[in-house]
């Protein structure tokens, strides 16, 4: 089975096959706040996670999500400009589970409870850079591509 690993010192996202191939690479945007895993910290938490849902297949690119569920809106400049300061999840989600009891998953540092996901976001906002509120912001082509390419279940290791 591929897994993910994301770097946080280099934000970018590698999908590692079976042999530890990098198989493919991706720029992404980690939190603005850095690494944590407590509850409220808008934080990326660390460790060995999983995929546990996947939500948005099939949906068009820039698809607007709140609370996981398409809102029926295309994310445009125009949208945008009528909702600034919004917090865009876009086109595909990789909800994320914690898989180290005490660290990130159960209690306080619950991953899956933050809704710490993989996702797309606005093609304008910089990879490469810390700038999400907790969540790895991806490209939407980088993340219809990667959601392509991973089933739920797939393990995700988010690294310093």
């Amino acid at each position: 089975m591929p897994r993910i690993l994301i770097h946080a010192a280099t934000q970018s996202l590698e999908l590692v096959d079976d042999g530890g191939a990098v198989v493919k690479r991706y720029p992404v945007s980690t939190a603005r706040n850095g690494l944590g895993e407590q509850c409220g910290s808008n934080c990326t938490p660390r460790g060995r996670h999983l995929i546990r849902a996947m939500i948005g297949k099939d949906m068009p690119a820039n698809t607007v999500f709140i609370g996981r569920r398409p809102t029926g809106e295309i994310y445009s400049e125009q949208l945008a400009a009528q909702q600034p300061g919004r917090d865009w999840i876009l086109t595909r989600i990789l909800w994320l589970s914690g898989c180290e009891p005490g660290f990130n998953r159960l209690g306080e540092v619950d991953t899956m409870r933050r809704y710490i996901y993989i996702h797309g976001c606005p093609d304008s906002a910089p990879m490469g850079v810390p700038g999400s509120i907790g969540c790895v912001r991806m490209r939407n082509a980088d993340i219809i591509e990667l959601f392509d390419l991973v089933t739920a279940g797939t393990p995700v290791e988010i690294l310093e």
